[in-house]
């Protein structure tokens, strides 16, 4: 029996985010105790994939949102992960949106937050980034931005062109979040001449950040699950239209089917776990059908076992992040995928 397996009812009696950052404290204090074993129970072999150009030591991540503040790196890079993406980072600092705000839905193996991109700002995102170890030993580190609540959306792009310009030099990729469900109209960004302007800007100073710093980052867009065919198509030929290196695949959700009559299924905000991973799925499949090989998927989403990772694969994605699966399984989870994905390309 792990010690996650016989620490997780306890930290299910407490309060969502209060668990959050008890369970952050210990995985930190164990780090520097110098005690790995305890966060991971085997050593994953290597399955090296190249993806976007990067050399990826296994195909299964951490999707950001669990360490958006980049806090805790060296603990979560003990867990086993071919990669590690923290954020998001707002240009400002921000509070997020008023607590409770992540209730747990146990009877579905789901969770609801409408957390609001609560973060310290990317200066101190960036200081974390460049204390960790992982990053000084040359993990692989995506860096999720996204924009303050408080920034019109028609200024969007001026805080995904200000958080690129810091994280720039510290990432291996770069994640431009424009899917989270709970910053106002943020979503609409995801339509086609917002998304197209977006893009357009954000590509440019990339290409001026690649000549500056000697170095081309590739950059990534996460989209939503709630999106229809005509949207997806019409998101997939952008991306190829503007040379994007890659798409994930997918957030939260808003629908409320999966999870109707349970108790928190009203809350407002995005729902994570096992009932996204037929939408996830989905999307990945309609990006495969029309993206093909131009640009590669990672698959987030409903990922609770080695075969929910597999699905992922089987649908289109070269790379699986894990959220909501690690918070209700634990360390296990990540090996898990890691034996289902090893004969898989």
């Amino acid at each position: 029996m792990s010690l996650y397996s016989l620490a997780r009812p306890l930290l299910f009696l407490l309060d969502p985010e209060k668990a959050h950052h008890v369970a952050f404290g210990s995985l930190d204090t164990l780090e520097k105790l110098g005690l790995p074993g305890c966060l991971m129970q085997q050593r994953i072999a290597e399955d090296a994939r190249e993806v976007m150009g990067i050399r990826f030591p296994n195909p299964v991540g951490l999707a950001a949102g669990l360490d958006k503040d980049g806090e805790h790196i060296d603990a979560l890079s003990r867990m086993g992960f071919g990669f590690i993406e923290v954020g998001t980072v707002t240009p400002k600092p921000q509070a997020g949106n008023a607590q409770p705000r992540l209730f747990r839905l146990p009877e579905a193996n789901a969770i609801i937050n409408r957390m609001g991109f609560n973060n310290g700002g990317v200066d101190a995102f960036v200081r974390n980034v460049q204390r960790s170890r992982f990053y000084q030993q040359g993990g692989v580190l995506g860096l999720n931005i996204g924009k303050n609540a408080g920034t019109p959306i028609e200024k969007a792009a001026d805080d995904y062109l200000h958080c690129l310009e810091r994280v720039y030099p510290y990432a291996s990729y770069v994640t431009v979040n424009i899917s989270s469900p709970n910053t106002k109209n943020l979503r609409q960004l995801q339509g086609g001449d917002e998304l197209d302007a977006l893009l357009a800007a954000l590509m440019e100073r990339r290409d001026r950040l690649a000549d500056q710093h000697g170095k081309r980052i590739p950059l990534a867009l996460k989209i939503a699950p709630d999106l229809d065919s005509e949207q997806i198509a019409r998101i997939a030929d952008l991306l190829v239209q503007h040379r994007v290196d890659g798409v994930i695949a997918t957030n939260t959700t808003l629908a409320r089917d999966a999870v109707k009559g349970l108790r928190h299924a009203d809350e407002a905000g995005g729902l994570s776990g096992a009932p996204v991973k037929a939408g996830s799925d989905r999307v990945i499949a309609a990006l495969h059908a029309r993206l093909g090989n131009a640009l590669p998927i990672i698959g987030v989403g409903g990922i609770f076992g080695g075969q929910d990772a597999a699905d992922k694969i089987a649908a289109g994605a070269r790379l699986v992040q894990v959220y909501t699966g690690l918070i209700y399984r634990g360390p296990e989870l990540v090996a898990d995928c890691a034996r289902a994905l090893r004969t898989r390309v």
